[in-house]
């Protein structure tokens, strides 16, 4: 691990964020002096921030730890074009009520772990739609378009895939890379701003904010991203991937959450302390080590530290009681995700509702491999449904899928 001059590029390496940086000495130094302000850009895609997004909140996190200024930029004005890297296609277009609720969904989440304020280094939070939406057609192509070469934009990878695979990238989505470059010169503007931290997936967009500030102004800017967050196959863990954490509670559960992290994959346990938790170091290392059986105590502390750090102390302790009575008590809990539904309903079509499934064929598979419980009895018709007797128990039943995931059904 190199050592850095500032604590702040220290912590981030040691932890795991430090991916690549336009000027890793030149950060290093300018950490050093602080404070520094630095931002990173969140377009309300969804209502809610996902895995990849606590990324850099973590990081922002960190920044703001040792001294500096983190800025969360709310994407109120690329939500409205959407941002075409490494898709395959157009994002759907959202509505400004659409994109109004996201925001407040993504704004629940930076509140745990960032502090907000008028202080010098507390967290500030902007919509780029503040200063998108006052900018004339003609006068940003003027100048700031001006400052663009087309030939270089064809280069980046998330462009170049789209073209050679001929699949279809609107002249919105192309416009993309030139807002986030405004959106960094803007922020310097306003706030002082120099450093933006993003993913390694945002690289080519992040670097043209750079080259924008210096070709227009003469800034110096930074980039720093971190490495994209692969699962133990290899696969992104993120929201358009299937494997996706939520961070807000009204989209998945405190226990749900839980499990996520107590359900990690053994050689990760390691990074996602070090990445997704505030616990010492010195402690991070002693776990990173345990093997076999132990490792799962590892798995319990990370799943604890990650909750409490998003969802608060009193949720992790109680999701961590309903994990210790669903797999090691009674086999059900209270705490146990909840969904409605009725009397008759077929076992394939509950497995679908409750998520379990994507369709109703991965449902009948579910059950033919024998990996579908009620009550902890093994569903071997594919067209069982509910009846009166399986809601004995606390008038709800427990539908199981494989051993990690359980559910309780409540009658409409």
């Amino acid at each position: 691990m190199t050592s850095f001059k500032s604590d702040t590029l220290n912590i981030l390496s040691e932890r795991g964020f430090v991916y690549q940086c336009t000027d890793l000495e030149g950060l290093d130094k300018a950490f050093a002096v602080g404070p520094v302000t630095a931002y990173c850009g969140y377009d309300p895609t969804a209502p809610s921030m996902h895995i990849g997004n606590l990324i850099t909140l973590m990081m922002l996190h960190w920044l703001q730890k040792t001294g500096h200024k983190p800025i969360t930029l709310m994407g109120g004005a690329t939500g409205m074009i959407g941002d075409p890297s490494f898709r395959s296609e157009d994002r759907p277009m959202m509505t400004e009520e659409i994109i109004a609720k996201n925001i407040e969904g993504l704004k629940k989440a930076c509140g745990p772990v960032l502090n907000y304020g008028s202080g010098k280094t507390d967290a500030l939070m902007v919509n780029n739609a503040d200063w998108m939406k006052k900018v004339g057609y003609i006068e940003f192509l003027r100048d700031y378009g001006v400052h663009f070469s087309v030939n270089r934009m064809l280069s980046f990878d998330s462009v170049k895939t789209r073209i050679e695979r001929e699949q279809h990238m609107s002249f919105l989505e192309f416009n993309y890379s030139l807002f986030q470059a405004y959106d960094f010169v803007e922020l310097n503007k306003n706030y002082g701003c120099t450093v933006q931290l993003c993913g390694a997936d945002q690289w080519a967009n992040a670097i043209s904010g750079v080259e924008l500030g210096r070709k227009k102004a003469n800034l110096n800017l930074f980039v720093l991203t971190a490495p994209l967050l692969l699962d133990g196959s290899g696969k992104k863990m993120g929201k358009s991937t299937g494997n996706v954490l939520w961070l807000n509670p009204e989209v998945q559960s405190d226990y749900e959450y839980y499990q996520y992290w107590r359900n990690s994959d053994d050689a990760m346990v390691g990074q996602l302390l070090r990445m997704f938790t505030t616990l010492p170091m010195d402690e991070v290392r002693k776990l990173e080590v345990l093997k076999d059986a132990e490792i799962n105590e590892a798995k319990k502390i990370l799943a604890f530290e990650a909750t409490k750090m998003m969802r608060g102390a009193d949720a992790a302790t109680k999701a961590a009681e309903t994990a210790q009575q669903t797999f090691g008590g009674s086999g059900r809990s209270e705490g146990l995700p909840k969904i409605t539904a009725q009397e008759s309903l077929s076992v394939v079509d509950l497995l679908v509702q409750a998520e379990f499934a994507a369709s109703k064929g991965e449902a009948r598979k579910l059950i033919q491999g024998n990996g579908v419980r009620i009550n902890d009895v093994v569903v071997t018709d594919i067209n069982q449904v509910l009846t009166a007797a399986d809601f004995q128990t606390d008038n709800a039943a427990k539908l199981s899928a494989g051993k990690k995931r359980h559910i309780l059904i409540e009658r409409n």
